[in-house]
């Protein structure tokens, strides 16, 4: 079995940390590096509960996408959700990494996921991470469907390709437009807008898109907006990820075993419709 400074190595090459954005946490949280790791679970958010999951099924590291720290702290006491979630951890030896933004940049990543899940190819990032030479890593992607379709069908996709929450998928624009081109974010969009109408796509798939930056978007462009949970949009990376690190392992002859948690940790737990939707403009 390798030692667990010897996963996060591999795990490192996949994302490296210098991909990520100057004000992200991701990394080593807990654990001790000459430990040894036989199975490793990733999730996407460090919560109690994923972590009462990875001890339950006797982990030896989680990999999260989302930090436990994203702003510092002074204490790492039990007197806290994520103090208790660091104590508990540490008591079962279980270690704790991120890859957040940088695997946001990866090629393949967070963004790469989500339109495979979706069944569109990837194009290219619709925000080109300025230091890869070969143009392929960033920020979301660019994407098309094989054929075109309506809006409405396109909807229909993209909520039967994501694991379900309570809150499902919003959508904005005409049920008849017709959808081929399309644009891609895993996690928060809405600051993308201007790098969706440069890319010219029909729609635009992402997650907490705020009342103002849609509406703008909507008046700005004739582009489809699709709104889906956070966890949602990125829970697919959890199976890229632990493909590749199991490659990884095969590559280097280790006995390492990958799950995919499925504990659904969108923090929206119940959804109560409308008698009808309200009169469009």
């Amino acid at each position: 079995m390798p030692k667990l400074s010897e996963v996060i190595t591999a795990l490192e090459e996949l994302y490296p940390p210098q991909w990520a954005e100057s004000w992200d946490a991701v990394g080593l949280v807990c654990g001790d590096p000459g430990a040894e790791v036989r199975r490793v679970l990733f999730a996407v958010d460090p919560v109690g509960a994923v972590a009462e999951e990875a001890i339950a099924w006797g982990a030896d590291l989680l990999v999260t996408h989302h930090p436990l720290y994203l702003r510092g702290t002074t204490t790492v006491a039990a007197t806290s959700a994520k103090g208790r979630v660091v104590h508990s951890l540490i008591r079962a030896g279980v270690a704790l990494h991120v890859a957040h933004t940088n695997a946001d940049h990866a090629d393949p990543g967070v963004s790469d996921a989500l339109a495979e899940a979706i069944g569109l190819t990837v194009l290219g990032p619709l925000v080109p991470d300025p230091t890869d030479p070969a143009g392929r890593r960033g920020t979301g992607r660019i994407c098309e469907l094989p054929e075109p379709e309506p809006l409405s069908a396109f909807a229909a996709r993209v909520a039967g390709a994501l694991p379900a929450t309570a809150a499902g998928v919003r959508v904005a624009g005409a049920p008849e437009a017709v959808i081929r081109r399309v644009a891609v974010s895993g996690g928060s969009g809405d600051s993308f807008f201007a790098q969706v109408r440069a890319a010219g796509v029909d729609a635009y798939v992402t997650a907490d898109l705020r009342h103002h930056p849609a509406s703008e978007a909507a008046e700005a462009a004739p582009v489809a907006l699709l709104d889906a949970a956070h966890w949602a949009t990125e829970w697919p990376w959890l199976g890229l990820a632990a493909r590749d690190l199991g490659a990884a392992a095969a590559k280097h002859g280790w006995e390492l075993e990958t799950r995919v948690s499925t504990l659904v940790t969108d923090p929206w737990t119940a959804h109560a419709p409308m008698p009808a939707p309200a009169q469009q403009p």
